[in-house]
């Protein structure tokens, strides 16, 4: 089982350096290059125009590594896998509104929710009723059955972690780094559970995301974009649920935690408060970074961060 997996690893590796070279210029060609908010810290001015929606090579390698290996007598891997591309999609419609040189356009805020809210309330129903996953998984306490309200945790967990990774979205390999590590995280706790086919989904896109990764290094040669982030966050907390510990998602998740956390708090503060902020900016790897922590130093060490809450995860899981 691991090493099947590890070969799917390896696979969706290559398949992501393999087509990632030619997205990229292909994106380059049709000037798909993202627009830098002029607010945000000015370092960040120099990305305006590299090509986004580099999502494309994860979700596509993720699909086609799948597909070829994870799909026949496990049905039910289907439901993640539709989750990477219906999201991705989502994201990819919601990146167009974000070229430089380009008018916004495509999807409003209000669409957005909407389409993120109908897939989680549908993938939810689909977990509760197609594939009997009711259960919440407490360390030292056993698994729960919760019925019915299953429905309404599971949809708010999978709109929760979507929005979140989106967020942490900011840096070069900060996203994508943290969710290696997550997956990476789920997988070993699949693997407790002699979940194949769920070791073998996480582990694939691990590959896919390392794929990724190697062209989105600092200085990136691409951003993942919402095409990406949308698409991963609602992946891994459908790995989440079916695992059952979808409990352990802000411990094994603490960065997008984090961040999102900082974003919450920051807007909070700001309007009780009549202007005054928290941070310096948000959500907080903008903060470190006006603070004069480099960009590599602040992804850095949030994924040490991530590896932390990882490796507490799994060990709570253990515990079950």
């Amino acid at each position: 089982m691991t090493a099947i997996s590890l070969a799917t690893t390896g696979a969706a590796f290559l398949v992501a350096i393999v087509i990632g070279y030619p997205l990229i210029q292909w994106l380059r060609a049709q000037q798909f290059g993202k627009a830098i908010s002029l607010e945000g810290p000015q370092t960040h001015l120099v990305k305006a125009g590299t090509p986004t929606m580099g999502g494309l090579m994860i979700f596509g390698s993720v699909a086609i590594v799948t597909l070829a290996t994870n799909v026949a007598g496990r049905e039910s891997i289907l439901l993640p896998l539709v989750g990477i591309v219906v999201l991705g999609l989502v994201g990819l419609f919601d990146d167009l509104g974000t070229m430089v040189g380009r008018i916004q356009r495509v999807l409003s805020w209000k669409i957005k929710i909407a389409l993120l809210m109908t897939f989680s309330v549908s993938a939810s129903l689909v977990l509760f009723y197609a594939l009997d996953v009711e259960s919440m998984n407490v360390p030292w306490a056993g698994s729960h059955s919760l019925g019915p309200a299953y429905i309404a945790i599971a949809t708010i967990t999978i709109l929760a972690t979507t929005s979140s990774v989106a967020i942490s979205d900011g840096l070069d390999s900060l996203a994508g780094g943290t969710l290696v590590i997550a997956f990476a995280a789920f997988g070993v706790i699949a693997i407790a559970q002699e979940q194949d086919f769920l070791v073998r989904f996480s582990f694939t896109t691990i590959g896919a995301l390392a794929g990724f990764l190697w062209y989105n290094a600092h200085p990136a040669q691409v951003f993942m974009g919402d095409t990406g982030a949308l698409a991963l966050g609602g992946a891994l907390a459908l790995v989440a649920l079916m695992t059952g510990h979808w409990l352990l998602l802000p411990v094994i998740g603490i960065v997008f935690v984090i961040e999102a956390m900082s974003d919450i708090i920051q807007i909070g503060y700001f309007k009780w408060s009549g202007g005054k902020r928290i941070f310096r900016m948000a959500p907080i790897h903008n903060h470190f970074e006006l603070l004069g922590w480099s960009e590599p130093q602040i992804v850095t060490r949030f994924w040490i961060i991530g590896m932390a809450g990882a490796v507490l995860g799994i060990a709570l899981a253990l515990q079950v």
